[in-house]
């Protein structure tokens, strides 16, 4: 059905019509398919939205045969996934690894800006309300990681964690998926380099302190706000700013390189803690610092303008015309140059309040060792005499 006309169907009314009807820029401001807020408690996305790949925009509407207000709330579903390698590669000239592993596909931290939501569009989930409630779990992620290690001429470089989903969202407390990762990683001697925005971090502290004497590991916590108010609704199901900071602190006194990430920085929504959040996280103990613009990559856009308009309403224009001057009048810009930093004055003036305030506090950079790796043992592979 290639018709961009509307129906209805099924027991909830839902409506049903070609995705490519919700794009229009016009649009972005004005609200639709939005899940009732009762079902939505404690998520980020307001709406299902269905992704690129999907033929039809499904939409929920009470069409009176039921109450949209009698369904339950929204719960999150536990997806196995069973990869074929866990480590990803990449040459993108613009970041500092060439690979990593997300020990989780999905992310319950309902970050709004996360700009991983589409790629839950290529398994037929929505970015939307989909992305922070069916997670997927890399069942046997360790041991896949134990023989990509153990290759032949593999060449070790510090791998990142935590760059695409957080590796220790709720689920982790569970799955213990990234525990695993660790103590493959442990017993390489392999450099490893970890984001998150969750105290559960501190949960491995009996892993990364030793990692962390032999210059093996350094931990990255993502600060977007000190406002408490403002992160739970942007990071409704992430630790507190308080508890962020206190797990740098907890990092720091352990011995473990911590840095603070300023990311995403808003425009007229959070740009004006720069300054002070990299202050406080210094304060804690972190001693390296990096920002990152906000990027709205494909069905971002839209499930981020309107939260926008929900949470907002007053700045919703002001914001994205900020965004459109910092991406050469898009929303989004993907050239490597120009996709993590932004472009234009009001880009180059957020990158210099950074460096200014970075370099009064005296931030600097964590090097890793990639000297002391040791290549696991394959299975049936003779030990070695001397």
């Amino acid at each position: 059905m290639n018709s961009p006309e509307i129906s209805q169907g099924g027991p909830l009314g839902l409506t049903v019509g070609s995705p490519s009807t919700r794009h229009s820029m016009e649009s972005l401001l004005t609200p639709i398919d939005q899940v009732a807020a009762e079902r939505r408690r404690g998520r980020g996305a307001l709406s299902k939205r269905s992704g690129r790949y999907e033929p039809f925009v499904r939409e929920e509407e009470n069409d009176g045969w039921d109450s949209l207000e009698n369904l339950e709330c929204l719960k999150t579903n536990i997806h196995i996934e069973r990869p074929r390698s866990v480590i990803t590669r990449n040459d993108s000239p613009d970041i500092s690894f060439d690979r990593s592993i997300n020990p989780y596909r999905g992310c319950e931290h309902g970050c709004i800006y996360c700009f991983a939501r589409p790629t839950h569009a290529y398994v037929g989930f929505s970015p939307g309300l989909e992305f922070e409630t069916e997670i997927f779990v890399k069942e046997g992620a360790p041991k896949i990681l134990e023989r990509e290690l153990s290759a032949p001429g593999y060449a070790p470089k510090t791998l990142a964690i935590g760059t695409n989903t957080d590796p220790y969202q709720p689920i982790e407390k569970q799955r213990r998926v990234m525990r695993g990762l660790l103590e493959v990683l442990a017993r390489a001697n392999h450099p490893v380099a970890i984001v998150t925005k969750s105290a559960l971090v501190t949960r491995d502290i009996d892993i990364l302190g030793p990692m962390a004497r032999k210059g093996l590991v350094k931990v990255a916590i993502s600060v977007t706000t000190l406002d408490g108010g403002l992160a739970r609704a942007m990071e409704p199901r992430a630790a507190s700013p308080r508890r962020r900071l206190d797990t740098i602190s907890k990092l720091a006194a352990a011995g473990i390189p911590t840095a603070v990430m300023v990311a995403p920085i808003i425009p007229a929504i959070n740009d004006g803690e720069i300054e002070t959040i990299l202050t406080r996280a210094h304060a804690a103990g972190a001693h390296e610092a990096g920002y990152v613009m906000l990027r709205l990559p494909l069905e971002v856009r839209e499930l981020f303008a309107e939260w926008l308009v929900a949470h907002f309403p007053d700045k919703a224009r002001h914001v994205l015309s900020l965004i459109r001057s910092a991406r050469d009048g898009k929303l989004y810009d993907s050239a490597f140059d120009k996709r993590m930093k932004g472009a234009g004055p009001y880009a180059s003036m957020t990158g210099r309040r950074f460096e200014i305030a970075a370099s009064r506090l005296n931030f600097g950079v964590t090097r890793l060792r990639c000297d002391l790796f040791q290549r696991p043992v394959r299975a049936g592979e003779q030990l070695a005499l001397f």
